[in-house]
C-alpha cells in the first residue's frame, strides 16, 4: 500500500486515498526522528508528531526518550489539551506538546509536525533586514512566507500555543526567533523532507551571504519551478533515499520500513 500517491493539493483525504494507520504512522515518527538526529537536524531536543484518524489525537515522543533512540512503542497519544491518553504510565511529552495542540486545532489541513532547533535557520532571526526567503528552488513550499515568532520562550502552555498557531497562520513553516523552526505538512514523510529542505535553503543563504549580496528566487522562477514541480513524486523519492541509506548503516529495523 501507498498511502502517500499523487494526492490533491498535497492532501489525502481530498484524493479519496487512506490514511496511514496508527502502526505505520508510529513507524514513520520513529524512523523520522532518527534520520533527522542522524543528519543533525534534530538532536537532543525537538520532536515529531502525526494526526491520528479520528483529528482529535495525535503521537509524540516522550520528553526524556533519546531522539537517536525513539522507537514505534515508545511514542505517546495525546489528546489537543496536551494530556497523554495511551502511553506507558507516568511518561510525560515533550514540554512543549502545546504547540502541537494548537497547530492542529487551527489548522485542519496539518497532519504532522516537526519542531528543532537548528542554529543555521536560526540565525535569520538574529540580524536585521535579513529574511529567510526562498533561495534555492525546493523552497517553493514556503513562497507564501516564513514567519518569525517574536517571544523566544518555550511554548510551554495553552496560551503560548494559540500564540504559535496565530504567528504561522496559513503558511507552511515559521521560526521563533532566538529557539528554533516549526514545520507543517500533510505527511510524516512530507514534513521530514521540508525540515530538510528548510536547512538547506538556510544554509546555502548563509553560505552565499559570505561572498556577496544574497539573490532569492523570483516570482518568475518560482513560477518555472512550480510548472513541473510534483511533490508527491518528490518526497517518495527522497524518503527512500534516505531509508535505504538509514538501512545499510542500521539506524533502524528494516521491518520499521515495512509497517502498514
Amino acid at each position: 500500500m501507498d498511502s502517500h500517491a499523487r494526492t490533491t493539493d498535497g492532501n489525502p483525504e481530498k484524493a479519496g486515498i487512506a490514511l496511514p494507520s496508527e502502526t505505520s504512522l508510529r513507524a514513520e515518527i520513529a524512523i523520522a526522528t532518527r534520520l533527522l538526529n542522524s543528519l543533525k537536524i534534530l538532536e537532543y531536543s525537538g520532536h515529531v508528531s502525526a494526526l491520528l484518524p479520528g483529528n482529535e489525537t495525535f503521537l509524540v515522543q516522550p520528553q526524556e526518550k533519546s531522539r537517536a533512540e525513539v522507537s514505534p512503542e515508545d511514542l505517546l497519544v495525546c489528546d489537543m489539551d496536551g494530556k497523554v491518553v495511551a502511553g506507558p504510565k507516568g511518561v510525560k511529552p515533550p514540554s512543549e506538546v502545546f504547540l502541537h495542540c494548537e497547530i492542529y486545532r487551527a489548522r485542519p489541513d496539518v497532519k504532522s509536525i516537526a519542531h528543532f532547533h537548528n542554529d543555521a535557520t536560526n540565525v535569520f532571526t538574529l540580524v536585521e533586514d535579513m529574511h529567510l526567503l526562498p533561495f534555492k528552488n525546493h523552497a517553493i513550499r514556503w513562497r507564501s512566507g516564513i514567519p518569525v515568532h517574536a517571544d523566544p520562550a518555550h511554548v510551554s502552555n495553552s496560551e503560548q500555543g494559540r500564540s504559535v498557531a496565530a504567528t504561522l497562520g496559513a503558511h507552511h513553516a515559521m521560526q521563533i526567533r532566538a529557539h528554533g523552526q516549526i514545520v507543517t505538512a500533510e505527511t510524516v514523510r512530507g514534513a521530514f523532507i521540508d525540515s530538510l529542505h528548510l536547512v538547506e535553503n538556510a544554509e546555502a543563504a548563509y553560505r552565499a551571504a559570505a561572498i556577496g549580496k544574497v539573490k532569492p528566487l523570483t516570482d518568475a522562477e518560482l513560477d518555472s519551478f512550480a510548472h513541473s514541480f510534483r511533490r508527491d513524486h518528490h518526497i517518495r523519492k527522497l524518503w527512500s533515499y534516505y531509508v535505504r541509506g538509514a538501512l545499510r548503516e542500521g539506524l533502524f529495523p528494516e521491518s520499521w520500513s515495512e509497517q502498514k
